[in-house]
Parts: C-alpha cells; sequence; structure tokens
C-alpha cells in the first residue's frame, strides 16, 4: 500500500503548494479581482478537501480497494488540474503568478521523490531480510530519476517566461515519472519480502 499512499501523498502536496501559491496572490489582490480569486481559491480548497478525505478514509483498506478508490481519486486530482488550468487562462495569465506557482509545486515533487525514497529505504532497513540487489539497484534508479526531473524542473524555473501549458506538462512528466519509479521500488521490496 505505500505505492498507493506515495502516489495519494504527492498529489496532496501539489495541491497545497498550488493553493499557498494561489492563496498569497489571493490575498495582493484589487477588490475586484479578489472575489473571483477567492472563489477560485475555495474551489480548490474544496477539490483538496475532498481528495484528502477520501484518502484519509481509506488508509486502512487493502491494497485492492486502493486500486479502485486511485481511480476516484484521479478523477478529483484531473479536476484540481482543470481548475488550476482554467484559473491560468482566465484570472491568472501572470507569468509571475505561473512561474510561482510551478515553482512551489516543483518543489513539492522534488519532497515526494525524496520522501518516498526515504520511507523505502527506511522500510527495508527494518525488514528482517537481507536487501536484494534489485531492491538496491531499483532505489538508486529512483533517485537518479528524481535527480533527472528536478533538473529538468530546475531548467525551466530558470527559463521564467514559459506558458503554464508548458509547465503543466512538465510537472506531469515528472508526476509519471515519480509514480513509475514508486511503483518500481515497491514491487522490488515486496520482491525481498516486504509485507503490504
Amino acid at each position: 500500500m505505500h505505492f498507493y499512499l506515495n502516489w495519494a501523498k504527492e498529489r496532496i502536496d501539489e495541491m497545497d503548494a498550488a493553493l499557498g501559491s494561489f492563496e498569497i496572490k489571493a490575498g495582493k489582490a484589487k477588490a475586484n479581482s479578489k472575489i473571483k480569486a477567492d472563489q477560485i481559491v475555495a474551489d480548490l480548497r474544496r477539490c483538496r478537501d475532498e481528495f484528502q478525505a477520501e484518502i484519509t478514509a481509506q488508509t486502512q483498506a487493502g491494497e485492492a480497494a486502493w486500486a479502485h478508490t486511485k481511480m476516484d481519486l484521479e478523477k478529483q486530482w484531473n479536476s484540481f488540474e482543470t481548475q488550476m488550468k482554467a484559473y491560468f487562462e482566465n484570472a491568472g495569465k501572470q507569468i509571475e503568478q505561473q512561474q510561482s506557482t510551478f515553482k512551489d509545486i516543483a518543489g513539492a515533487q522534488a519532497r515526494a521523490w525524496r520522501e518516498a525514497a526515504d520511507k523505502f529505504r527506511e522500510l527495508a532497513g527494518k525488514m528482517a531480510v537481507s536487501h536484494t540487489g534489485e531492491f538496491e539497484a531499483t532505489l538508486k534508479q529512483m533517485k537518479a530519476d528524481a535527480t533527472t526531473a528536478d533538473a529538468r524542473l530546475e531548467t525551466l524555473k530558470q527559463a521564467g517566461g514559459e506558458s503554464w501549458s508548458v509547465l503543466s506538462a512538465a510537472l506531469a512528466e515528472s508526476r509519471k515519472a515519480f509514480d513509475q519509479a514508486n511503483q518500481a521500488v515497491w514491487h522490488a521490496l515486496k520482491g525481498s519480502g516486504a509485507k503490504s
């Protein structure tokens, strides 16, 4: 189940980062646009809270239940992303806001990579079985993938003028790499004797 929990935590961390960025911007908005910004933040917060509630409800569920729940959570995640995209297309075309939000979300992704790798290493250390070469190699690959993803995101942070669709695509690519690495390490760990 660690794969699902890591997957969900990474999305929550991104949601929190985006909300934090939007809340700062909404707080600085002028009166006429403040109402619209506050409504967007409220809508995003509602999506995030529903997502968190679903995760909390599933924490004790088994792997099969998580697989089904993940499909529902992916729909909620997509809704959150769609609302962010709408914000940038309608109310928030400011490059500064896009860059700020991108940096916050990219930072959340980088922390998720590090935390997942640390959790897997800690779990492996607690296991009574010896670490297999496959697990160590897979964990090493996860860290290498994290470094590569972080470097790509850092390049975009420095570029400055990219559209939200370009920034969002880079975040999605990094997120997909995280999910694949997370899954691979979890399978290797399970294969070396871990129980889910």
